[in-house]
C-alpha cells in the first residue's frame, strides 16, 4: 500500500498532468472536429494497419501526421447502435438504441430519443456549428420526426434510414427535414449520381462555407457497405493484377457489381481519393493546423469477413456481426498538428463513447450527462499517456437473429458469451486472435468476468436477454 506522503505525490503529478493538458487545449483557438466515419470497413483494409493491396495514400498520410490506435473500439458490431454510442456517450449496457431496426422486442425500430443530447448537442453550447453528411440511420419509420436537428446538428445532408443507404444510386435524400431527391438516379440500374460523390462534394462545401466558424463535421461515409459498386474509374488500378475474381450476387437486394474484388479495391481507394481533397480543402482556407481529424469505421468487415484475399480483418477472429475482435476493433487516426504527437501510435483501450466527452474537453465544456460510460482520452491524444484514465472495462452486446451475445472486456481478459453457449475465455495479450479458449483453464478468472457482466447493463424492455427467436415467435 502507499504511505500517506506518496499518495500526496501521486495526487499532485496527476493534478500537474491534468493541468498541463488542459494548458494545451485552452492555448489554442477552439478547434474545428472533422469525424470521419467510414462503414463496415476493416481493421486491415488502408495502409496504417497493414493493407498492401488497396492503396491509401491519404490515410497513409493522416497517419504519418497523426496517432494510430491499435486498441479502438465501435460501439457495436451493426451500424445503428454503433453510430448511437458514438453520439450519446453511452456503451450498449445503457444507451437507448442497442439494435438494428427489426431486431427489437415489439418489431417497431427504436431510434434516439427525442431530443436526446448528443455531442453535436454540447458542442452547440460551445458555440460550434454542426452538421451531419452521408449516413444517419438514427430515424427508421418516422417521417420528418427525431431528425438529426432535434439533435444538435444545424444541417443535414444524406440517408435518413439505414436500408436505403445501402444503395449509392438512391433517389430520395434528406437535406434537414425535407426530402432532396436525386432525379436521375435510379438504384435499380445504378445510373445517376453515385451519392458518396454527393456527399465529398457538400462535405467541401460546408467546410468552405463555415471556414470563419467553429465547427463539427461528422463525414458519415457509407464506402464500403454492400452493395459493392463503385464507378469503372476507379476499378481500373486494380484490373489487370492477376488477382482471382469472386463473384456477386447481382440480382438480389444489393445491386452489386458482377466481380468483388475490383469493386471492392476501387470503393476503398475511392473514399481515400476523395478525403485528400477535403484534407487539400483545409490547407487551402488556412485552417488545417486549427482542425482535428478522426477517423474511422462504424465496426468491422462483412465482405471479408471469411475470404482473406485482402486481411480485411488482420489478425483478428470475425468480422460484422461477431463480437470477437474483428467485428468490434476498428481502424482509429486522429491529427492535430502541434497538439497530437505526429508519426505516433497508442495501445490506449478506447471506445465510441469515448469521443463525446474527448471532444468536450477540447472545447471546455463538461458533459451535461453525468452517468454516460465515456471517459475522455484527451490526455493520450496529446501525449499525456500518464494523465490518461483507464477504463475498468468495455461492455457490448449484439441483439439479432445470432444472440443475444454480450462481450466484456477487462485489461487484457475477453468474454464472450452467447446467450444459450459456452462461455468464451480469452487473453488478449498473447491471443488476439482468440484462437484458445481459457473459459476451463482461468476458472477463477472466468467467475470473475461472469460476475462483472452482470453488473455490465441495464434493463430495456426492447432489448431484452432473450434469444431473438423467442423475440420473433412472440411477435407472430
Amino acid at each position: 500500500m502507499l504511505n500517506k506522503t506518496h499518495a500526496v505525490i501521486l495526487i499532485l503529478n496527476l493534478l500537474i498532468f491534468s493541468c498541463k493538458t488542459s494548458e494545451t487545449i485552452k492555448s489554442a483557438a477552439k478547434p474545428n472536429i472533422i469525424f470521419i466515419m467510414a462503414d463496415d470497413l476493416g481493421y486491415g483494409d488502408i495502409g496504417p494497419y497493414g493493407q498492401t493491396k488497396i492503396k491509401t495514400p491519404n490515410l497513409d498520410e493522416l497517419a504519418a501526421q497523426g496517432m494510430v490506435f491499435t486498441n479502438h473500439y465501435a460501439g457495436s458490431t451493426v451500424c445503428m447502435p454503433s453510430r448511437a454510442s458514438l453520439l450519446t456517450g453511452y456503451d450498449q449496457g445503457h444507451a437507448s438504441v442497442r439494435g438494428n431496426p427489426v431486431w427489437t422486442e415489439s418489431g417497431t425500430p427504436v431510434n434516439l430519443k427525442r431530443n436526446e443530447i448528443t455531442v453535436a448537442t454540447e458542442l452547440k453550447k460551445a458555440g460550434y456549428k454542426t452538421a451531419v453528411i452521408g449516413k444517419w440511420g438514427l430515424s427508421e419509420g418516422v417521417d420528418k420526426e427525431n431528425m438529426p436537428s432535434e439533435h444538435g446538428f444545424d444541417y443535414f445532408l444524406g440517408y435518413k434510414e439505414h436500408r436505403h443507404a445501402h444503395h449509392y444510386y438512391w433517389d430520395t435524400l434528406y437535406r434537414n427535414s425535407e426530402a432532396f431527391i436525386l432525379k436521375d438516379n435510379n438504384f435499380a440500374l445504378k445510373q445517376g449520381k453515385y451519392t458518396h460523390d454527393v456527399f465529398v462534394n457538400e462535405a467541401l462545401s460546408y467546410v468552405e462555407n463555415e471556414k470563419e466558424n467553429p465547427f463539427f463535421l461528422c463525414l458519415a461515409l457509407t464506402i464500403p457497405h454492400l452493395e459493392l459498386t463503385v464507378p469503372e474509374e476507379s476499378k481500373k488500378p486494380y484490373q489487370n493484377l492477376g488477382w482471382p475474381e469472386r463473384k456477386m450476387n447481382t440480382k438480389g437486394h444489393y445491386k452489386n457489381d458482377k466481380e468483388g474484388n475490383t469493386t471492392y479495391a476501387g470503393m476503398v481507394s475511392r473514399m481515400d481519393r476523395d478525403l485528400g481533397k477535403l484534407f487539400d480543402k483545409l490547407k487551402e482556407l488556412g485552417i488545417e493546423d486549427n482542425t482535428i481529424i478522426f477517423f474511422t469505421s462504424d465496426n468491422g468487415p462483412e465482405y471479408e469477413k471469411k475470404d482473406r484475399f485482402f486481411n480485411s480483418n488482420g489478425d483478428l477472429k470475425g468480422g460484422k456481426r461477431d463480437l470477437y475482435e474483428g467485428g468490434i476493433r476498428i481502424p482509429f487516426i486522429a491529427k492535430y498538428p502541434g497538439k497530437i504527437p505526429a508519426g505516433s501510435t497508442s495501445t490506449h483501450v478506447s471506445a465510441f463513447w469515448d469521443f463525446l466527452p474527448t471532444v468536450c474537453e477540447f472545447v471546455g465544456v463538461r458533459p451535461t450527462n453525468i452517468d454516460i460510460n465515456g471517459i475522455s482520452f484527451a490526455p493520450e491524444l496529446l501525449g499525456n499517456s500518464k494523465a490518461q484514465q483507464k477504463h475498468d472495462y468495455l461492455y457490448w452486446e449484439f441483439n439479432e437473429k445470432q444472440g443475444p451475445i454480450q462481450a466484456i472486456r477487462q485489461n487484457n481478459w475477453k468474454l464472450v458469451w452467447k446467450l444459450e453457449g459456452s462461455p468464451e475465455l480469452y487473453n488478449l495479450s498473447t491471443d488476439i486472435g482468440e484462437t484458445k479458449n481459457l473459459a476451463l483453464e482461468e476458472a477463477e478468472k472466468l467467475n470473475e468476468m461472469l460476475a462483472l457482466l452482470k453488473t455490465a447493463r441495464t434493463e430495456h424492455a426492447e432489448f431484452p436477454l432473450i434469444t431473438r427467436k423467442v423475440a420473433l415467435q412472440k411477435r407472430k
